[in-house]
């Protein structure tokens, strides 16, 4: 058997587990924020129309990705459970069944989205100088859902294995290789000063498409390193292509069972955010942009929320699967403390810098003027969104994922939306910021929802049965 790392080690203190788990991915995380800030701002040097063009499109790619993302709990967290237990074969199992799943659901998810990438951009409302840029882009980044998939399952895979450095590594190059790629593929043939001297740089002048041609070869490294490190000699829970790789009516079966709340969990929330995207829309293509920008510049303050939150799921997972939920809860409060202090001190970071974020991607005064004013009302949520983060992290953990979707549904539908769309109506001349305060009213309910949640401890008790150890093949 590989040698790992024992997580569930009650000699050490739980924060040093935690942090073992957390820091890769706050790492990994921030670093993918840095070069996508940069990424951003090579489109948004298009002009807003470039901007409102990719940003149209970010509703369908966020609802895929709740797909995915339901695939990948799906399979990753009986992985955590078994390994738990000391069952590598049935990790190993399951791990194979998430490895089909790449082809299966990736392939299915570009040929729809080649079908359906003309007629998105105007279900969104565009206006009709961004809608060609759009399609575009869409078409060009549907062939990389497959890579895509792949980053995201065997990424979470390996991280309730507990190793979070692998993803680390191939997801932060990859990133690189997209910057690069970007520089060459956006723009035209130009000549750039370094330092008083001149250069020639070749490029391709795609625009927009050529942000997207970059997106699909860089997942495309990330994707099959990922794959390749589930067979290395010394992964955890090593697979070989020896092994059985047919349909496993059970562990699907399963993975259904976890992984559909996930994935409408995701869905509910992406409809929400499609929904406030048309709002935007409505408001002119400077606030569409500024939405855009804004919710791109935010999320570098969630970096440590994504840490906390994947080391809560392994640790509660493998904690769950060892029979010892007294340390399941103990694990879920250190988490819980340590991202709320980790986001409250990002909450002062946009309340205070909203404008300078906002002005590394877009020149323009007005957009970055909106967009400012949206971040100083998000700033005051971030102590419960962070709860609500982590609490997700630690449900998930648990196998409690219906909880997650619930507390998800009633935010976004009964109190996002409903509160963007009277502030529209209603408060028309705050603009933007109206329908930011549905946003930052949602994120506040979440957190009170699963702040209730976790302190009722019912969560770790009352798990959902682990799968059955005999599984059937098709």
């Amino acid at each position: 058997m590989p040698k790992y790392r024992d997580l569930l080690d009650e000699r050490r203190k739980p924060l040093s587990a935690i942090w073992f788990l957390a820091w890769p991915i706050m790492l990994e995380q921030v670093l993918i924020m840095l070069i996508h800030y940069v990424d951003t701002a090579m489109v948004g040097g298009l002009g807003p129309q470039a901007t409102a063009a990719v940003a149209l499109t970010s509703p369908a790619n966020m609802l895929l990705n709740g797909i995915f993302a339901g695939v990948s709990i799906g399979f990753s967290v009986p992985v955590g459970r078994y390994i738990g237990s000391r069952n590598m074969d049935m990790a190993k199992r399951v791990i194979r069944q998430a490895v089909l799943s790449i082809g299966i659901c990736g392939g299915a998810m570009t040929a729809v989205m080649l079908l359906l990438a003309p007629y998105i951009p105007v279900w969104m409302g565009g206006e009709p100088e961004i809608l060609a840029d759009a399609t575009s882009f869409i078409s060009v980044l549907s062939f990389s859902y497959v890579f895509s998939m792949s980053v995201q399952i065997c990424g979470s895979i390996l991280r309730c294995t507990g190793d979070t450095r692998t993803p680390l590594v191939f997801n932060v190059s990859t990133n690189i290789i997209n910057m690069a790629l970007n520089f060459l593929l956006i723009y035209p043939s130009r000549t750039v000063e370094v330092f008083g001297r001149s250069f020639s740089i070749a490029g391709a002048g795609l625009g927009v498409a050529g942000s997207a041609l970059a997106s699909v070869v860089a997942l495309s490294f990330s994707g099959l390193m990922l794959l390749r490190a589930l067979f290395r000699e010394n992964a955890v829970c090593r697979i070989a292509l020896k092994d059985g790789f047919r349909l496993d009516k059970v562990i699907w079966g399963d993975m259904l069972k976890l992984g559909m709340p996930v994935a409408l969990e995701r869905v509910t929330l992406s409809a929400g955010q499609v929904a406030m995207t048309a709002m935007a829309t409505a408001l002119g293509t400077d606030s569409l942009a500024a939405h855009s920008l804004a919710i791109t510049a935010e999320s570098i303050t969630y970096m440590p929320s994504f840490g906390f939150a994947a080391a809560a799921t392994t640790l509660v997972a493998q904690s769950l699967g060892a029979g010892k939920p007294r340390l399941a809860r103990r694990f879920a409060d250190y988490c819980t403390v340590g991202c709320v202090l980790f986001m409250s001190s990002m909450g002062f970071l946009l309340f205070f810098g909203g404008d300078m974020l906002i002005s590394l991607f877009t020149p323009s005064a007005a957009v970055v003027a909106i967009g400012a004013a949206a971040l100083r009302v998000e700033a005051l949520a971030q102590p419960l969104y962070a709860v609500s983060q982590i609490g997700t992290g630690i449900l998930r953990g648990a196998r409690q994922t219906k909880l997650a979707f619930i507390v998800s549904l009633i935010g976004m539908w009964a109190v996002r939306i409903p509160t963007a769309y009277l502030m529209s109506r209603y408060a028309p001349e705050l603009g933007l910021t109206g329908l930011w305060i549905g946003m930052a009213s949602d994120l506040s309910v979440r957190g009170l929802l699963i702040l209730l949640l976790l302190r009722g401890g019912r969560w770790a008790g009352a798990e959902a049965p682990e799968p059955p150890a005999q599984t059937q093949e098709a």
